[in-house]
Parts: C-alpha cells; sequence; structure tokens
C-alpha cells in the first residue's frame, strides 16, 4: 500500500523538527516512501519553514486554527496527490508535538495488509512534563499489552477508502478523531486497537484549545486514579 502521513501543526516550531525526524525514521524502517503532508494551521511561528528543511515533507498552510479542518485538509490533499484507488493508501495521522517510534508504519502495515481497516494506537504523555503524581496515576491506569481504546489524533491509522466513505475528518476544533471513528464504526469491524507502536506525545497541560489530551493530562488524570 501507499503511505500517506498527516500532520497538523499550530506554532509548534520548536517540536516539528522531533515529529518529522521520528516519521522519516519510522518510513526508513518500514522501507516506504510515503507521502508526509505537514498542515500549519494558522501559524505565526516558523512552523511551516522548518518543515520545509526536511526532504519530501509537503507543507500545506491553511488559516482555520481548526485541528479537524487542518486534518482534513491534509489527507484530502495526500489523497488526491496520491493518484491511485482509496483503498490502497494508507492514512498515518500523528500530531507534530508526538514522536513516533520506528515501527510506527511498519505495524500499521502490517495490519492492513491482513485486512485492518482502522488502526487505533495508545499515546505516551512526555513523563518529563508530568508531576511524580501525574506519572504515577497514568502508569497506573496504563498495563502495557492491554490497550484501552482510546482515540487519538497522535496516533491513528485508517484506510483511504473507509476514510472517504465515513465522510472525513469533520471541521471540529477538538475531538475530531472520536467523531471520526464513530463514524468508521458502522462501515467496518477490522479495527484494531493496540499499543504496540505507542506514540510519545507532549505532556503540556494547556493545549490549543479549552478541551482535548492537555486537560486530560491536566484536570481529569488524578481524578481517574483516586
Amino acid at each position: 500500500m501507499r503511505v500517506a502521513v498527516v500532520i497538523p501543526a499550530r506554532n509548534e516550531e520548536l517540536l516539528i523538527g522531533r515529529c518529522l525526524e521520528s516519521v522519516i525514521a519510522a518510513a526508513a524502517f518500514a522501507g516506504v516512501d510515503p507521502h508526509i503532508t505537514v498542515v500549519a494551521d494558522a501559524c505565526t511561528d516558523e512552523t511551516a519553514e522548518v518543515a520545509r528543511q526536511f526532504a519530501g515533507v509537503h507543507v500545506l498552510e491553511v488559516d482555520g486554527a481548526n485541528v479537524g479542518l487542518a486534518r482534513g485538509a491534509g489527507v484530502t490533499w495526500a489523497l488526491r496527490r496520491a493518484g491511485v484507488a482509496a483503498s490502497t493508501v494508507w492514512v498515518a495521522n500523528t500530531d507534530a508535538d508526538s514522536v513516533v517510534p520506528p515501527t510506527w508504519i511498519a505495524e500499521q502495515l502490517d495490519l492492513a495488509a491482513n485486512g485492518t481497516d482502522l488502526v487505533i494506537g495508545t499515546v505516551r504523555p512526555d513523563f518529563t512534563d508530568l508531576t511524580a503524581e501525574q506519572v504515577a496515576a497514568w502508569t497506573a491506569g496504563h498495563t502495557p499489552g492491554k490497550p484501552n481504546g482510546h482515540v487519538h489524533g497522535a496516533n491513528l491509522g485508517i484506510r483511504g477508502s473507509i476514510y472517504l466513505t465515513a465522510g472525513g475528518f469533520a471541521p471540529l476544533a477538538e475531538h475530531e478523531d472520536v467523531d471520526l471513528v464513530a463514524r468508521c464504526a458502522p462501515l467496518t469491524s477490522a479495527v484494531v486497537a493496540t499499543d504496540a507502536s505507542e506514540v510519545l506525545t507532549s505532556g503540556r497541560q494547556f493545549g490549543r484549545t479549552d478541551g482535548g489530551y492537555a486537560r486530560y493530562l491536566r484536570t481529569e488524570l488524578l481524578l481517574a486514579a483516586e
């Protein structure tokens, strides 16, 4: 299958470089040449310029300040550029503040080759951004080998044809990933939740919106451990 990697980014000049380095390393490990698209969304910093320094990375600039819109624009762009049937394109999604492991693309492609249409991967916050109490709470709630099935745009893979049939990412300011997966549920049972290639993501606790993973870390993580 052809691989498209889509990465929305809003003012991530400090982190987009390490993200792209990890994606390129994962592509090399898998032996593929993916179409990597960074969607620089309403950026007022040098995110787009940093991303353009990486060979083979395409930068799409939008001005929506909306992660769902950015993801959707990136996938649409990537599928059009692929120039092949959407059923033969695997769309791997991550975030600009994240680092994917070397096995990330290979793991998703192995699952796709066995008929999987949707891969729901796990994420781990950067523990250096958390307090000791938060780290303990997160660790207590995550058992290796037992993915919780929570949906994260930072670690989500989908077959292009299922993506299109589901209607793609909606222009939502947050939870656009959860919304897409919910719309995929009636379309396919070939869904795999896995922690085999867990993605490291920022542990910052104030994000681009009021909700999302940052709010979970800030206000809900410790409550869930009580």
